[in-house]
């Protein structure tokens, strides 16, 4: 079962390569007809977030541990914490790149929350190239966190 997380988290960093690469490659936004000006910098940070998360599920069920909803993504992150890294089997530097994920996929929810109510158009208050850095260190991270938690698996 932990195999398939780590390939979810693997798909995941794909696509939010993917997805910046199409936000910043006029040939590419060409190919696909998308507007010059559009940009998918909150999808690779969403994307980059999943990466993280499939990563984590994934090392703790080669610990026996399942999470399961309600709640699952909390529930995650509190049994990544408790049973890797305050017991010293993680660095604490993993636990602090899970929890800066975890706060930007709870901002990219507030957004949602905070627009839902204009007639479900997801907007942002900034435009689309405001994401990028965020985007940029997400994906970052991500690439850093599912790497070393396949590193720990594999061995």
């Amino acid at each position: 079962m932990a195999e398939i997380y780590i390939e979810r988290a693997r798909n995941e960093i794909m696509a939010a390569e993917s997805l910046k690469k199409l936000s910043e490659e006029k040939t590419q936004k060409q190919a696909f007809r998308i507007p010059s000006n559009m940009t998918f910098y909150s999808s690779v940070i969403s994307h980059s977030y999943y990466a993280i998360f499939y990563a984590a599920k994934s090392i703790l069920l080669t610990k026996g541990i399942k999470t399961s909803a309600p709640e699952v993504h909390k529930k995650t992150y509190d049994e990544f914490e408790r049973h890797l890294v305050k017991t010293g089997l993680l660095d604490v530097k993993l636990l602090e790149i899970y929890k800066e994920a975890v706060v930007k996929a709870n901002d990219l929810l507030q957004i949602f929350k905070r627009e839902k109510w204009k007639g479900g158009n997801f907007t942002y208050n900034t435009i689309p190239q405001a994401n990028k850095i965020p985007a940029d260190k997400s994906l970052k991270n991500a690439k850093f966190f599912a790497s070393n938690i396949i590193k720990v698996i594999e061995r």
